[in-house]
């Protein structure tokens, strides 16, 4: 189980600056989701995504200190990682997960992690390194992706995945330097057990600075909450934003 946060601005800014004084209380949901942490940034009109990630606590990280300070950018996600039982924690586990201007997050867990190996594309397929559903979810989502575009790929990829494979969450956040999506498909009744009810629930803020999005369990006053089933679609050219069926 993890915690998400992601954002496209008008201009190249920091997690600081886009997210305000709450930052720092969103960084402290790393004291249970200590497993590890990730950074990746892509610019509108770059071809290329940039990573930072390490398996490590995020609030105790000198590297993720570091790596923070150096996001300058109009398009980011930030993932803080509690390992599903029985998945290792390494670097390869740890999210973002990237290929090319495609990077991707993930909350939640597909059953067992192996499920989506047949699905995935030969050419995706030789890429994984780690042994988590998340990174062959990412592969999964590119195979549908290649083979009908974006956003059509990714309502494909998740129609597949609910008519025929077990999940807790398959919340995740995918972008690259056009579009960043948001999916929001759980089960609520399958949360943590020590976790509230709305564990699983993703919520936007949309004002001059861009769109943000983020995981619960820290202050999000005024934020909307994304529905269950849904997806949040933003244009990075013209900033539009859509929530479209799942």
């Amino acid at each position: 189980m993890c915690r998400l946060m992601g954002y496209v601005s008008q201009d190249r800014i920091s997690f600081d600056s886009i997210v305000g004084k709450d930052f720092s209380e969103f960084i402290s949901l790393s004291s249970v989701h200590c497993d590890g942490w990730g950074i990746a940034t892509i610019n509108h009109n770059e071809e290329t995504a940039h990573l930072d990630r390490a398996p490590e606590t995020a609030a105790t990280s000198q590297y993720f200190d570091e790596a923070l300070a150096k996001v300058h950018a109009d398009g980011a996600l930030l993932h803080l990682r509690w390992a599903t039982k029985g998945l290792p924690v390494s670097e390869d586990n740890t999210h973002p997960f990237v290929y090319k201007d495609f990077t991707f997050i993930h909350n939640g867990a597909i059953f067992p992690p192996s499920a989506l190996d047949p699905h995935i594309d030969s050419k995706f397929a030789a890429l994984i390194q780690g042994d988590t559903d998340s990174e062959r979810y990412f592969y999964f989502l590119m195979t549908m992706i290649g083979k009908h575009g974006f956003v059509e790929g990714v309502q494909e990829c998740i129609k597949t995945i609910k008519s025929t494979m077990d999940y807790s969450s398959i919340n995740a956040m995918i972008m690259n330097e056009d579009t960043y999506i948001v999916i929001c498909e759980h089960h609520p009744e399958r949360h943590p057990d020590w976790a509230p009810a709305d564990y699983y629930e993703l919520k936007y803020r949309k004002d001059a600075h861009g769109v943000l999005v983020a995981s619960t369990g820290w202050s999000q006053d005024g934020w909307v909450v994304l529905p269950n089933h849904q997806m949040l679609v933003i244009d990075r050219v013209t900033f539009a934003t859509r929530v479209l069926p799942l």
